[in-house]
């Protein structure tokens, strides 16, 4: 288990300044991994899949709210960044609630990144979910009787399985929720392995993952945020000296996409990466001093930015979502509840995000999520208004952001890096 006084420290290690460092790349000697794309917010015929990106917006709205209480449980009140908020349950409105039963359209492309990994002595496999915005390792557990379709782990069937006191349970916008146990058991994720990793065997699975194509989840996150109260895989990685450095990268791409644990790897990416310190020690990979602008415009700045693999729609605060979308030409109000946002298809705005460094943009196709409906004019932006609690002055960039760099998160230097893909 994690200490306070250990986080405490390190938060004060923090205060450092936000001006990025040039890497330059280094061999390659960690491990690659992966990863397949599953489901979009886009439709077959282009059009905007509305009901699937609501619940994508909920899911994300209540993950970052259950990551506020990990980090209340764990480290007390006054951890809670400044201007957080724990906000009530996010739901699904009802309107979508009564298609509930509907089975979404599974289009392959860009809204869940999976990877396999293994549980267990003998080696039980399971389809994974790789998110940097939360920090536990679940699966669904064998005496599961919702969990059909997902493969399921049978701790008796492990002899290096230990069963831990406590409770693991996640609520989600549909009224429902996902439960289990916690144990410690052995861990390989692409050939890395470490032992004593603690997880969830989840006994209830909510009908939210039913269609899910993934069988559980593995957080990156940082150890504050950990519902199990004990460090994430990576950590317990580092800890153990399973891998070489203290490193893990993205590469989210219509091909070639992977995870590479123990370092980067220098054949996806082309240049230096450029680093950022973190500029919070609260759980999540935030990184300060950010600006974003529109067709080579400033349209915000000094802003923090958490860095989510597990989301696909940039999120900013509601007052700033709107500043942003007041600038776009043509763009109009298309689901106020949920912050989301059109403009005209001819003339897809070009955004980038920066950090004191070089300009980061964000293709025109990754920002269009389709026309509003079939034949339309109007398209569905990805970046949308909500509060996640997380502050007035932070914003989320997820897989619509990643897919245009290469990403690196550096345990050893409490850094987030980018660097252009090959």
């Amino acid at each position: 288990m994690f200490c306070k006084a250990t986080l405490l420290t390190v938060a004060l290690a923090l205060l450092a300044s936000a001006t990025p460092v040039a890497r330059e790349p280094s061999p390659a000697s960690g491990i690659s991994i992966p990863l397949q794309k599953r489901g979009s917010l886009k439709n077959a015929d282009g059009t905007f899949n509305h009901e699937k990106a609501v619940r994508e917006i909920v899911k994300l709205k209540n993950k970052h709210r259950q990551n506020l209480i990990n980090l209340q449980n764990n480290l007390g009140s006054d951890a809670l960044p400044e201007g957080a908020e724990i906000l009530p349950l996010a739901t699904v409105p009802a309107t979508f609630q009564k298609r509930g039963a509907v089975k979404l359209t599974d289009q392959e492309d860009d809204l869940e990144w999976t990877g396999s990994i293994s549980i267990g002595s003998p080696a039980q496999s399971f389809t994974i979910d790789f998110d940097t915005g939360s920090s536990d390792l679940w699966v669904p557990s064998s005496s599961c009787r919702s969990c059909e379709g997902h493969k399921t782990y049978n701790p008796s069937k492990s002899s290096t399985s230990s069963k831990k006191s406590g409770s693991f349970r996640i609520s989600y916008g549909d009224g429902s929720t996902a439960s289990g146990t916690p144990y410690a058991d052995t861990v390989t994720v692409g050939g890395v392995t470490v032992t004593g990793q603690y997880l969830a065997a989840v006994t209830t699975e909510s009908s939210e993952f039913e269609q899910d194509p993934a069988d559980g989840l593995l957080g990156l996150g940082l150890p504050a945020i950990s519902e199990l109260g004990h460090n994430p895989f990576f950590n317990t990685a580092v800890q153990q000296g399973a891998v070489s450095e203290g490193v893990f990268s993205f590469k989210l791409g219509q091909s070639g996409s992977e995870l590479f644990v123990g370092g980067t790897n220098s054949d996806l990416y082309s240049g230096n990466i450029e680093s950022h310190k973190l500029s919070s020690s609260k759980g999540y990979w935030q990184i300060g001093g950010a600006k974003v602008t529109l067709n080579g415009k400033t349209a915000a700045s000094n802003f923090d930015t958490v860095i989510d693999s597990g989301s696909t729609i940039m999120t900013a605060p509601p007052d700033a979502a709107d500043a942003f979308w007041r600038q776009v030409k043509g763009s109009q109000v298309y689901d106020e509840e949920q912050g989301l946002y059109s403009f005209p298809c001819n003339s897809v705005p070009e955004v980038a995000f920066s950090w004191g460094g070089k300009s980061w943009t964000v293709s025109a196709d990754d920002f269009n999520l389709g026309e509003t409906e079939q034949g339309s004019s109007q398209c569905v932006g990805a970046l949308s208004g909500g509060n996640l609690g997380l502050g007035d002055s932070t914003w989320l960039l997820g897989d619509t952001f990643m897919k245009n760099v290469y990403t690196v998160f550096s345990v050893d230097d409490n850094s987030v890096g980018f660097a252009e893909l090959a």
